[in-house]
């Protein structure tokens, strides 16, 4: 065993000092053990560290293969779960990327063993501290608890146990954005540095397509003769597939995009991605571009508006009810799956328009004139009368 309190240079005088605080060091299943003991008692800190030993050999029950799996930090274990992921899953390899990248920086020294529900409680509260919504922190949770995987089965349990384990989230708030927001952000896009921003913005806007349907669009899914975009793999089954026509303002951004991509890559292959990937402008036409958060979050603020990227789907769909002639059904063709919930939202709204469009005929009949009043004869004759109770 080994304990040792750290020396330092005083600032001051350029001296060299010992700390108080004892520490111990130790290695154990091929790591190094470095830690405070956190206390100033030689005594103590040798009885902390004997505690620490056998609290890492209790963990694993003397077996070989999971001491070594449990003594790598979950900087290491993320990483091995994210070339994984990426190969099996890529799809949701972004979200699964930025979710770490929390994770990493706040855990990514400790080792898995030391990963307890208390240590996950206490992440949250960092999380939240730092602003984090509520719905970002239950998904950095998962995500940990996920690359854990069997312990970190059996610390969910425990965590939904001590109804921990996801934080409140209230209902989903979503807007739709008023015309002149829509007119705002559209300025705001086209005047970014980023070329990609405003034709994903009117896709977005003006065909409903979801983030991760604009990122993956290639060029052998958008018709600019026929005005038609076809979905890729979507969200649900519903939305794979379906195709989205184009309105005049949307293919407008598109061509002008295109005339772009041509003279920067050369050509435009019907396998590569309409918005390659590339860090500050894009560079490799064969990936897709990962996000749009960044810009889209300049874009907002030099538009002075507050809402969310998904918020422009909402505002084409919110657009499409307003408007009166789009059917439950075609609203579910065009956007693809709807919840139950939404919809009715949405029904809802159709309603009110077409309640405004019925009542307003009531609101432009003119009166009668006082004078056609006046030359109204008082009384009908018999065959008059007749005539109208015929009709």
């Amino acid at each position: 065993m080994s304990v040792y309190r750290p020396t330092y240079t005083d600032p001051a005088t350029g001296e060299k000092k010992q700390q108080r605080v004892w520490w111990y060091n130790f290695s154990w299943g091929g790591k190094h053990i470095q830690e405070s003991a956190k206390t100033t008692l030689k005594t103590k800190a040798k009885l902390i560290e004997k505690k620490r030993r056998e609290d890492l050999e209790n963990a694993h029950g003397g077996i070989e293969d999971k001491r070594m799996e449990r003594v790598r930090t979950i900087a290491e274990i993320a990483a091995t779960f994210r070339k994984s992921h990426e190969v099996r899953r890529p799809k949701s390899y972004t979200s699964l990327d930025y979710a770490l990248r929390h994770v990493e920086r706040i855990l990514g020294k400790r080792m898995a063993v030391d990963i307890s529900a208390e240590v996950i409680k206490d992440y949250q509260t960092t999380r939240i501290t730092e602003g984090a919504a509520p719905k970002t922190i239950n998904e950095e949770t998962g995500r940990l608890l996920q690359i854990l995987g069997k312990n970190g089965a059996l610390l969910r349990a425990e965590l939904k146990h001590d109804q921990a384990l996801n934080l409140p989230t209230g209902p989903e708030i979503a807007q739709a954005f008023s015309a002149d927001q829509k007119a705002a952000l559209i300025n705001g896009a086209k005047a970014c540095r980023s070329r990609a921003i405003y034709p994903a913005l009117m896709l977005n806007q003006g065909a409903g397509m979801r983030d991760a349907e604009i990122r993956g669009i290639q060029w052998k899914r958008l018709d600019l003769i026929g005005n038609i975009v076809t979905v890729g793999e979507a969200k649900s089954e519903a939305g794979t597939g379906r195709t989205i026509p184009l309105n005049f303002d949307v293919k407008a951004a598109l061509v002008e995009y295109a005339k772009w991509y041509l003279e920067r890559f050369g050509s435009m292959e019907p396998d590569w991605f309409v918005f390659p990937f590339g860090k500050g402008q894009p560079s490799d036409p064969t990936r897709p571009v990962t996000s749009f958060k960044k810009v889209w979050a300049k874009v907002k603020s030099d538009a002075g508006i507050t809402g969310r990227w998904h918020d422009n789907r909402h505002t084409f769909i919110t657009n499409l009810a307003e408007n009166g002639k789009a059917s439950d059904e075609t609203i579910r063709q065009i956007a693809g799956h709807v919840s139950n919930r939404m919809l009715r939202h949405y029904s809802h709204i159709g309603m009110e328009a077409k309640r405004r469009a019925v009542d307003s005929l009531v609101a432009k009949k003119k009166k009668p004139a006082a004078r056609q009043l006046a030359q109204k004869p008082k009384t009908a004759t018999k065959e008059s009368t007749k005539v109208e109770l015929v009709h």
